[in-house]
């Protein structure tokens, strides 16, 4: 059995991490950190999980990592980097914030308002998009965990880049996202009579993952590639759904999709002229695609559905994990998604 940390634990990625592990067959949860809620047992802060036989939630300091193999690190961006900086050399671990994802320094300052903490860490750290970058997953120390919209839009957009199909200057990505993605701390903007019954844009050209975006799609296309991307709160708890506009042929663009997905257990492309929905994949580390023409010719537009938590976060984690620890990808992360 493999060792187990999460740091961080209360918080929803925290939580839907230890929903999975509890039906892993090769991970066993020795700690739980949650500063604010140290000394509390983990069925109290999420009744749902109470059955289940898990440590008290304790603070950082307070965990031995002596015989620990992975941490799982859920913390706040910023905070994160400061944590994994003190963790032992011997400890894997997996990232769920935004410290590790920017390969460049200045692009981080940038983005996230300060310099980083640990650069020398920050050159190591592999980005977490698991179907691009597996090998080196399977060969790091650090992985940085992509963020749950980036994941959205990368997942359908880059092989199209690395075909050449679609055209690098032409990338709309109009996204929705469920609440669940703003985290567990207490918001006004998040209460339920602020949220329910309306549908409206946050971050407009300033969301943080268009810096995902950037590096990613750069690279994939070999010059420069900047997104139109602004995504739009839904009220309800889970779930993305991505429409992405782009200027290409749309069988071609189905054809590109298909070849890259068809050996990948958790991506699956629809049939052409289908467009997937958030309620199919929820609870899930499934990403469901589709592809439909335009009614122009030439351009076509391009969904993308999984789940924030799962696929987009705490999943993915696993699956990345299960890469780091020599075991099989899939392993715990079979479930099928919840309906209705």
């Amino acid at each position: 059995m493999t060792n187990i940390v999460i740091l961080g634990a209360s918080g929803y990625t925290g939580a839907e991490l230890v929903r999975l592990i509890a039906t892993h067959p090769e991970m066993t949860i020795k700690a739980l950190s949650a500063d604010r809620k140290a000394g509390k047992s983990y069925g109290v802060v999420f009744p749902h999980l109470r059955h289940l036989d898990l440590p008290t939630l304790c603070k950082i300091e307070e965990i031995d990592f002596t015989d620990i193999d992975l941490v799982f690190c859920a913390l706040p961006h910023a905070t994160s980097q400061r944590v994994i900086l003190k963790l032992p050399e011997h400890v894997k671990i997996v990232d769920l914030s935004a410290d590790f994802r920017l390969r460049d320094a200045d692009e981080y300052k940038k983005w996230y308002g300060g310099d980083h903490a640990a650069l020398e860490l920050q050159k190591t750290a592999v980005y977490g998009l698991t179907e691009y970058y597996r090998d080196d997953i399977k060969a790091a120390r650090l992985v940085a965990g992509t963020g749950c919209n980036a994941a959205t839009g990368l997942l359908p957009i880059l092989p199209l880049l690395h075909a050449g199909i679609i055209d690098p200057d032409e990338i709309i990505i109009d996204l929705a996202t469920g609440v669940s993605g703003a985290g567990r701390g207490a918001k006004e903007g998040m209460l339920h009579s602020e949220v329910s019954e309306g549908f409206h844009a946050y971050a407009i050209a300033s969301h943080r993952h268009l810096a995902e975006f950037d590096q990613e799609f750069s690279l994939a296309a070999g010059r420069p590639v900047e997104v139109t991307f602004t995504p739009h709160l839904l009220p309800q708890n889970r779930g993305i759904l991505a429409t992405i506009y782009v200027r290409g042929e749309a069988e071609a663009i189905h054809a590109a999709l298909v070849a890259k997905y068809s050996d990948e257990p958790f991506v699956y492309v629809l049939p052409f002229g289908e467009a997937p929905a958030t309620r199919h994949v929820r609870g899930s580390n499934y990403c469901h695609i589709g592809v439909v023409a335009d009614r122009r010719s030439g351009r076509a537009m391009v969904f993308s559905a999984l789940d924030n938590l799962t696929k987009g976060s705490s999943g993915q984690a696993i699956q990345n994990a299960n890469l780091m620890l020599g075991l099989p990808e899939t392993m715990g992360l079979e479930l099928a998604p919840l309906f209705p």
